[in-house]
């Protein structure tokens, strides 16, 4: 086998930018062709990024192609990475990876009848800060993790998204929108989760989108916008997740670890890098020293401020285990467990019910920052 795998992508919407521009940092992995059920959408990242467009049935046929990702809306994710399995060709889709069990059962059912890999984002938590809190967990820097809580709270995407619809639409929702982010940074820095009870609702009825070009159209709101859950996991601890798009301002940091000896202040884990906080006791303290390749700001946000943006570090991951026979970092059974807690979430706050979760998972390696090197090019 090469010791490059050919690239693809399936649905050209805003996200394909960031895979096509990022994809170039990473060895093992080369983006070759991208397909959309618009053709024109796929003419124009194709003409962008100085890729191949293909119809979908092409780039499923493709010889060149290895890893097809999957960048539909949530909805078409079962059956897309279904068709790329079937088409015998490693899939990995942009978060949330299902929206059910069965489907992810039925994933995991064809790929292992075909030899195949599945992965899924977000990758986020291979981010500098995100392995450095794991570090700091794992060497017992706070001591025992026994609570924690977190949030991710704003007021919505319909300010700036330009077909914001699917959003408020199952599938959508701040849960399986952005908890993909925080439940996957939980479960690589504590472990499984093993039941959850939450309660939900919507303020409002429809939202008016804002942005252009469909300013003044009004969405119906088909799923809940704010949720209040706890988390309890395998290990004993058990974490307030607070998630919410009906909140103009807050004041709360994006993740607390309060362990037996400190806490540890984690930053947004929809993002690669930022500051890593922790104290012992009462006193703030250094984290450890940290110089990890992903924490480095290589781009903007929409302020101007710097980020590390690394997307596609889980895909290279992914390629690189493949052409070396271990396991790839962003799994299937790690996805489809993080799958399990948010629908989990999303019925317990439904019913006022707490809900046991089906699965269970490995915690993903750590990456600490000679494995991350070895991803780049």
């Amino acid at each position: 086998m090469s010791k490059t795998l050919g690239i693809g992508v399936i649905g050209c919407g805003n996200i394909s930018a960031a895979y096509m521009r990022l994809a170039p940092l990473f060895k093992g992995i080369e983006m070759r062709a991208c397909a959309d059920m618009n053709a024109a959408a796929a003419e124009a990242r194709a003409k962008e990024f100085g890729l191949r467009a293909e119809t979908v049935e092409g780039l499923l046929a493709a010889k060149d192609v290895d890893i097809i990702v999957n960048l539909t809306v949530p909805n078409a994710h079962f059956a897309v990475s279904k068709a790329i399995l079937e088409a015998g060709k490693h899939s990995y889709s942009e978060k949330p990876f299902v929206l059910t069990l069965e489907e992810g059962a039925e994933l995991k059912r064809i790929a292992a009848a075909k030899g195949l890999r599945v992965g899924s984002a977000p990758d986020t938590f291979l981010g500098g800060a995100h392995q450095l809190a794991r570090q700091v967990v794992d060497a017992g820097g706070v001591g025992a993790i026994k609570s924690g809580v977190c949030f991710v709270q704003s007021p919505g995407m319909e300010m700036w998204h330009p077909n914001p619809d699917f959003f408020f639409q199952p599938g959508g929702g701040p849960i399986l929108d952005l908890g993909p982010y925080y439940v996957s940074n939980l479960v690589q820095l504590l472990g499984p989760v093993t039941r959850v009870t939450a309660m939900s609702s919507s303020a409002q009825e429809y939202r008016t989108i804002t942005s252009q070009p469909r300013s003044g159209e009004k969405i119906k709101v088909e799923t809940p916008t704010t949720i209040h859950a706890i988390l309890q996991f395998a290990s004993g601890a058990q974490v307030t997740y607070c998630a919410s798009w009906d909140v103009w301002q807050h004041g709360h940091t994006p993740m607390e670890l309060y362990g037996l000896n400190g806490t540890l202040h984690v930053p947004d884990p929809n993002f690669f890098g930022g500051e890593v906080r922790m104290t012992t006791k009462q006193s703030f303290v250094n984290a450890p020293g940290w110089e990890h390749p992903f924490g480095v700001p290589n781009g903007v946000d929409g302020r101007g401020n710097p980020v590390a943006n690394y997307r596609c570090a889980g895909l290279a991951d992914m390629a690189q285990a493949i052409l070396a026979g271990r396991e790839h970092r962003c799994s299937l059974d790690f996805a489809l467990h993080v799958v399990d807690v948010m629908t989990s979430i999303l019925k317990a706050g439904e019913t006022g019910n707490a809900v046991e979760i089906a699965t269970t998972c490995a915690r993903p390696e750590a990456l600490d920052p000679a494995a991350a090197k070895a991803l780049l090019a």
